[in-house]
């Protein structure tokens, strides 16, 4: 077997294992749209995104995103997954994972405040999953969300992108459709009482 022929089926195994453990972690978990969406389809988008966004191939970073939220909402480790898929794929997930004793307000002040601090992967995927995470605020916002609550999680997402913005000019043009999308989705939305 060519080295070139081992190292793109090693690559794709990463990001194949990534995929099916994260499938089997968040089994049953469901996002905050009104459709209650499988939690996995956010993953799905966000390794999607950066898969297709990278100027270079990296499966590190795809695997990554495919984990990205496994600390914050299973009861996996940063040990766990340093020891299935190395150290720098966890490095990564712990790099965009909320410390989940914090109250949600003084993570998301975290996040803005920290972003510019991170490695270059890491705020390619935080900005991957903004985009994830617009896209669903337009298309399926989270039961219960008034416009307030919509237009304050668009104005953090927002927040946090500003630190992301300049490395991959196709996530931040897509940053930019999905912030429009979610802005024009939050300004039709009925007013409250109305129907």
């Amino acid at each position: 077997m060519r080295e070139y022929d081992r190292i793109l089926r090693d690559h794709i195994a990463l990001v194949t294992h990534a995929a099916g453990f994260a499938a089997r972690v968040h089994a049953g978990q469901t996002r905050k749209g009104e459709s209650g969406p499988s939690f996995i389809l956010h993953l799905a988008e966000v390794a999607d995104l950066l898969a297709k966004a990278l100027e270079e191939p990296d499966a590190e970073l795809v695997a990554a995103a495919w984990l990205h939220d496994a600390v914050e909402k299973t009861k996996i480790t940063s040990d766990e997954i340093e020891s299935v898929f190395g150290p720098r794929v966890a490095s990564l997930v712990a790099e965009v994972s909320d410390d989940k004793s914090l109250p949600e307000a003084e993570r998301h002040r975290m996040q803005i405040e920290t972003i510019g601090e991170k490695s270059e992967a890491a705020r390619l995927l935080r900005l991957a999953d903004k985009i994830s995470g617009l896209r669903e605020l337009a298309e399926d916002p989270p039961a219960g969300w008034d416009t307030t609550r919509r237009r304050d999680w668009l104005q953090y997402a927002t927040d946090v992108a500003a630190g992301c913005r300049g490395l991959n000019g196709a996530l931040d043009l897509l940053f930019d459709q999905a912030a429009a999308a979610a802005a024009k989705s939050i300004d039709e939305s009925p007013a409250p009482g109305a129907g």
